[in-house]
């Protein structure tokens, strides 16, 4: 069930009057029986729908009723947005936000609205909520206003740090949120806290940085961190016959003349062979050389597995 338009059917419903279920569905671009469905679980959550029979008949609110404030924590609050942020339907989404945003408390609304305006995916999540909501929420506002923020980050090799950073935006990529900045991009994960120092007289006012795309630096980043291997094969193919076989940000992909080099950087080999079969196209490696190595061993173990005799019962 579409929890955007359930949303945007009481939005309607507190216009007041009684709304005619065809006139409803033609709004929330559904049909008759749909409407019936949403009207039903909102009076499941203990709002006071009432079904009015006859040729004019429909859907309407009772007398006096209205919604209560929502005392949202932020962690419900970001989940409640991301997810309609996040769904398929655009307009009914853009209409629950609204009615959200007007019953938020004023402080924790101004901090979802940074979010909102700083926040991008690279493809629809299966889950959205980040591990700590105040920090996203934090870094989301210095990266709207402009402002440097101080975090403690804790690296891959386990070194804790304290550093300031100015944020161009937050990004969900895969199942993890990153932060994309001008030097580099930081995994939201492994930021232990995040604080808005006071601003300084250049920070205020300042305009937002144009033309930047925080998924794309993200991306590029992710692309081009430096693993123990460093990966490079040539492989007959166009760039976008390339793109279509590959995860988002795992390679950059440079076209040459009826070629494409594909750079990628692994802490293991092991896994890349599969991932070079899986674009089904001629290609040459041209680094790391034990590469060819791991590409013989799992043609091996395919040409093994094909050659075995089918066992058919009966």
């Amino acid at each position: 069930m579409s929890t955007a338009r359930v949303l945007a059917l009481l939005e309607l419903l507190q216009g007041g009057g009684t709304r005619r279920v065809a006139d409803l569905a033609d709004r929330l671009g559904v049909d008759e029986r749909t409407v019936r469905r949403y009207a039903e679980h909102l009076t499941e959550l203990d709002i006071p729908v009432r079904s009015v029979r006859g040729r004019y008949g429909g859907y309407r609110l009772a007398p006096g009723f209205r919604m209560p404030p929502l005392m949202l924590t932020d962690d419900e609050a970001v989940a409640v947005a991301l997810a309609l942020r996040a769904g398929p339907d655009s307009t009914a989404a853009d209409t629950a936000l609204s009615k959200v945003r007007r019953v938020l408390p004023t402080r924790l609304a101004d901090r979802l609205d940074a979010l909102l305006s700083t926040s991008s995916f690279t493809a629809t999540p299966r889950s959205t909520l980040p591990t700590d909501t105040g920090v996203l929420l934090t870094i989301a506002e210095a990266a709207r206003d402009q402002r440097a923020v101080e975090i403690t980050y804790t690296d891959r090799q386990g070194q804790t740090t304290t550093r300031s950073i100015k944020p161009y935006g937050v990004v969900r990529h895969g199942e993890r949120w990153y932060v994309a900045t001008a030097d580099r991009t930081f995994r939201l994960d492994r930021i232990g806290a995040a604080s808005l120092p006071k601003a300084t007289a250049s920070e205020r006012g300042a305009a937002r940085v144009s033309g930047v795309d925080p998924a794309r630096a993200v991306l590029e980043s992710l692309a081009t961190t430096p693993w123990t291997h460093e990966v490079s094969v040539r492989v007959q193919a166009t760039v976008e016959e390339v793109q279509r076989r590959l995860p988002p940000g795992l390679a950059v992909l440079t076209p040459l003349d009826n070629e494409v080099r594909v750079e990628l950087r692994a802490e293991r080999l092991d896994w890349v062979p599969a991932l070079l079969a899986g674009l089904d196209r001629p290609f040459v490696i041209e680094r790391p050389a034990e590469l060819r190595d791991h590409v013989r061993q799992l043609a091996d173990r395919l040409r093994g597995i094909s050659s075995r005799p089918v066992d058919v019962g009966l």
